[in-house]
């Protein structure tokens, strides 16, 4: 294996690692990832979504399962497994770059923007037209093909590079003057 995409490596399972270190940590990542899953999930029928909540936050529940039930039915199994996937992805990654943050100050905070394509590129994938079509790009959704699955698989792609890219934020990866770490 390359030396260069074993040290991706390395960093991609340091980065899935560190969020796991602390009992802390480890909620922040199930919350953001809860969090994620439900606004991708809402965002799927925003109409429905927001009557549901503007008839009191009780129904929040009830609209995520009906709409978690609503995308098995339209787009498949794997669209759905996709968009558990990036969820559980987001809160790792959102977790790990608030400990970069926290670690390695506000300069490094620059760095933090390369998770941003990752992060819009899939959530518009698993919520049919939400973003894109607000953006104007109704047409190049009705355009891809699988579903938008390929689409969900970029953002996971986009996250899983910034991810490889960061490693364990608690620790410099500054490259060696040799071209080792």
């Amino acid at each position: 294996m390359n030396e260069t995409v074993a040290a991706h490596a390395t960093r991609f399972v340091e980065a899935v690692g560190y969020p796991f270190t602390s009992a802390g940590r480890t909620l922040a990542t199930v919350g953001f990832a809860a969090v994620t899953y439900a606004l991708l999930i809402l965002s799927s029928f925003p109409t429905y979504s927001m009557q549901m909540l503007a008839a009191g936050p009780g129904y929040l529940d009830d609209a995520v399962v009906a709409l978690t039930a609503n995308t098995y039915a339209s787009v498949g199994t794997l669209a759905l497994a996709l968009t558990v996937v990036y969820a559980v992805v987001t809160g790792i990654a959102i977790t790990t770059a608030i400990g970069r943050i926290r670690h390695a100050g506000e300069v490094s905070a620059r760095g933090l923007s390369s998770v941003l394509p990752g992060l819009l590129a899939s959530g518009c994938a698993s919520c049919g037209a939400g973003l894109l079509g607000t953006l104007g790009f109704v047409g190049a959704l009705s355009t891809l093909p699988f579903d938008g699955n390929l689409l969900r698989l970029a953002g996971l792609l986009l996250l899983v590079a910034y991810l490889s890219r960061l490693g364990d934020p608690r620790y410099c990866a500054m490259p060696s003057a040799t071209g080792g770490e």
